[in-house]
């Protein structure tokens, strides 16, 4: 069997952390036939694994503090007021850099305080020279809302500006927007790609770049979208460049995007060492009585559930909410506000649970969720770690359930 056709059943060894296979190799469903949602041909007790306690991993003494990096007073203040105090390793090893004004790779997962790494020293240099314009790419709506709302919590009190350049909201008033020749801009490819073209944005007055997630952005099938963006950056600008992963498409993008960069890898787990992961058997019942009976048990406070479509989620929603529970929905077919409204109930607690396609399972960085549950089988294995990695996160314990027959 080749690579390609891998399901998650060969993904056994991977998943207690034994490469299985060719290297690199990324677990598939198996068969060339139409599946129906929710069905795959794999032994998925494999997915059966417990959280490794966390005094198992030698803790990561940072070399810097944030009070002791060269930075603005107020832009130190801002950090501390967030409850910062030891940088992350990827905020350790990158900001020095990239304060020294080197370009940087950063391989590293959602979670491990990458936004900081890159915001915090793009913030600096933007305050010590306000002829600075950031453009920051991203793949998703929501990782560009949430990057802009980390932008302007870390530059309170420092005049500079954002505008949110994204898909799903008006242009007009992203336009106007830009207009006022905000210091940063932050969008997704598409939308950034569209308003070049209207001449709103020039890629040209841009000093320094931010490629962030971007073997997202290419599984999405932004590549041209981002070639573009590429080939009409100024020669000479700061160049950032973050993925989870370094494939051979991410690879070539990098080598047109960045020159004798500074690399960093952030040692990331293909499932979380904080996650405890086992499956749910539904013996014939209903999916959704058994999410009913998972949600009515103790400790399911702060629930992410996954489905395949939007059709489904959409009515998994409508079957919960007339059982009396609190419940929120992100997926293709919501607006922009709609998708930021949920988002805001679920961080707030204000919803037990978000029922989400997988375009809420990267770039969000929501904390606290207690159980991720698989409702739907994932596409792929890299799907699946994506999907559980929003729990157990900041060296908490999270469950992930998935639904099996």
């Amino acid at each position: 069997m080749s690579s390609s056709k891998r399901s998650f059943s060969d993904s056994r060894k991977r998943v207690h952390g034994k490469p299985h296979g060719k290297p690199h190799a990324k677990p598939k469903f198996r068969g060339n036939q139409k599946r129906k949602h929710g069905s795959a041909s794999f032994d998925p007790s494999h997915l059966v694994k417990k959280a490794t306690p966390a005094a198992a991993k030698p803790a990561y003494v940072p070399e810097h503090s944030f009070s002791e990096l060269p930075i603005d007073k107020r832009l130190k203040e801002n950090i501390s007021s967030k409850g910062y105090v030891h940088p992350t390793p990827i905020q350790d090893q990158a900001i020095p850099h990239i304060l020294k004004g080197k370009d940087v790779v950063g391989v590293a997962n959602t979670g491990t305080g990458k936004t900081a790494a890159f915001l915090i020293p793009l913030i600096n240099k933007a305050v010590n020279d306000r002829s600075t314009r950031v453009l920051i790419v991203t793949p998703t709506r929501e990782l560009a809302n949430q990057i802009n709302d980390e932008m302007k919590f870390f530059s309170r009190g420092l005049k500079l500006f954002s505008a949110l350049c994204v898909g799903g909201l008006s242009i007009k008033p992203q336009i106007d927007r830009l207009k006022r020749e905000p210091q940063f801009v932050i969008g997704a490819p598409g939308r950034l790609k569209d308003l070049g073209n209207r001449r709103s944005v020039r890629f040209g007055d841009f000093s320094a770049i931010v490629l962030d997630e971007v073997d997202r952005m290419l599984d999405m099938g932004f590549i041209q979208d981002v070639k573009h963006i590429i080939d009409n950056l100024p020669a000479k600008r700061l160049s950032l460049f973050f993925s989870a992963t370094t494939s051979a498409k991410v690879r070539t993008v990098m080598q047109e995007f960045i020159r004798d960069p500074v690399f960093i890898t952030v040692e990331s787990e293909q499932a979380s060492k904080n996650v405890d992961q086992d499956i749910v058997k539904t013996r014939g019942k209903q999916k959704v009585d058994v999410l009913h009976d998972l949600l009515i048990s103790d400790g399911f406070e702060k629930v992410l559930v996954f489905g395949r479509t939007k059709f489904g989620i959409e009515k998994l929603s409508t079957q919960l909410t007339e059982r009396g529970f609190s419940v929120a929905s992100i997926h293709g077919n919501k607006s922009q506000s709609q998708r930021q409204a949920a988002l805001k109930k679920f961080r707030s607690n204000q919803v037990q649970a978000l029922l989400a396609t997988d375009v809420a399972s990267r770039g969000l960085d929501i904390d606290n969720v207690t159980h991720v549950i698989n409702f739907d089988l994932p596409e792929t294995y890299d799907d699946y770690i994506h999907r559980i990695g929003r729990t157990g996160r900041a060296d908490k314990t999270g469950t992930a359930l998935t639904f099996v027959s």
